[in-house]
């Protein structure tokens, strides 16, 4: 009897350790996918020259003078940025897109140190989507003296940002996931020059290729609209 109690309470501390671990393999496994049009993206062209790294992928282009780190959003395949990235690479911004331990930025948050210990450009910016955005200002507020700039796609800082900062701020007017009441909030965290840009028709999702996001508002103009004006949005206040 004593035995058989010992193996149950074995039984019910493993099952309690466990479970915890199970629900996040499931949470992490759940994610949104890449389409046909992304991979396509990580094809190189005549302008843009994409290769794999150890960190993620690296989008080489015209420019000598300024970089993007991107970070992605949670739980969506990297790859899902490559057409927005690649139009940002052929109009004058390299960029890095980094990879992130199970899909998650804030697993990830200082991958950009090692991304700029890879290359030698004047100016780097750290920026990305959502989640991706967030934790991309957190890097920007923590240990971003380095930087020139801060891009977010649909997404907002929550820690005061040097005052050197060129802080872009990116998102649509349909976006039905992102807290519009501390966006207005977080422009306290800001004191250097900060630009916004809303983008008329556009929503969340449509700053990647991994199809509709649940909780998301519906776009009224094409994904590769909304991508081509937020690129042309940043280069035109590239220092």
């Amino acid at each position: 009897m004593r035995r058989k109690l010992k193996w149950i309470i074995i039984a019910v501390v493993v099952a309690v350790i466990a479970a915890p671990a199970i629900a996040f393999v499931l949470y992490t496994g759940d994610y949104y996918h890449a389409d046909s049009a992304a991979l396509t993206a990580l094809e190189s062209t005549g302008s843009v020259q994409v290769s794999r790294t150890d960190y993620g992928w690296f989008l080489d282009g015209p420019a000598k003078e300024d970089a993007l780190i991107f970070y992605p959003g949670a739980k969506v395949e990297a790859t899902a940025y490559a057409p927005l990235l690649h139009l940002l690479a052929e109009e004058g911004m390299d960029v890095c897109l980094v990879e992130m331990p199970f899909r998650l930025a804030f697993f990830g948050t200082n991958r950009a140190d090692s991304v700029m210990e890879m290359y030698d450009y004047p100016h780097w910016y750290i920026g990305g989507h959502s989640l991706g955005g967030a934790m991309a200002a957190v890097y920007a507020a923590e240990r971003g003296d380095s930087l020139t700039g801060l891009i977010m796609f649909a997404a907002y800082p929550t820690k005061p940002l040097n005052n050197k900062f060129l802080t872009m701020s990116i998102y649509g007017t349909e976006d039905g996931l992102l807290n519009m009441e501390k966006v207005r909030l977080s422009k306290n965290y800001t004191p250097g020059t900060f630009l916004t840009y809303v983008i008329e028709g556009g929503n969340h999702a449509w700053f990647g290729n991994y199809g509709i996001q649940e909780g998301d508002g519906t776009a009224t103009i094409a994904r590769s609209r909304q991508q081509q004006l937020a690129v042309e949005f940043i280069v035109q206040h590239l220092r």
